[in-house]
């Protein structure tokens, strides 16, 4: 059986970050920490988020699941018929990839594990 995985991170992509950032600080009281000018991160929300730039329109949120072994959830992602839909990729804490499960929700899986 593989290991389960939590929940860990919900990111929205937003075509204005600061609007959606006031929006989310002014109707739930959010607060926000900026890693520039194409992400901030969410502080306070009962789970940890974030705020990416839209690339060309908004998406649904991404749902990000923790792994300690970011190789075996890539490995089982893709066995119980996910899709690949972004490769390993190292990012500031840790590294991650991005997969399609049969229904069509895209998801991330990110590890602290060095690249």
């Amino acid at each position: 059986m593989p290991a389960r995985l939590d929940i860990n991170y919900v990111e929205f992509v937003s075509s204005d970050i600061a609007r959606s950032q006031a929006f989310f600080e002014e109707a739930f009281g959010w607060r926000f920490t900026s890693y520039g000018p194409g992400y901030v991160a969410i502080d306070n929300a009962g789970v940890d988020g974030g705020i990416a730039q839209s690339e060309g329109g908004t998406v649904p949120p991404l749902i990000v699941l923790y792994a300690a072994d970011l190789d075996a959830a890539e490995s089982a992602a893709i066995a119980a018929g996910g899709v690949l839909t972004r490769p390993q990729f190292d990012f500031p804490g840790g590294r991650r990839f991005h997969f399609r499960e049969p229904g069509g929700n895209e998801l991330a899986v990110w590890s602290e594990q060095p690249g």
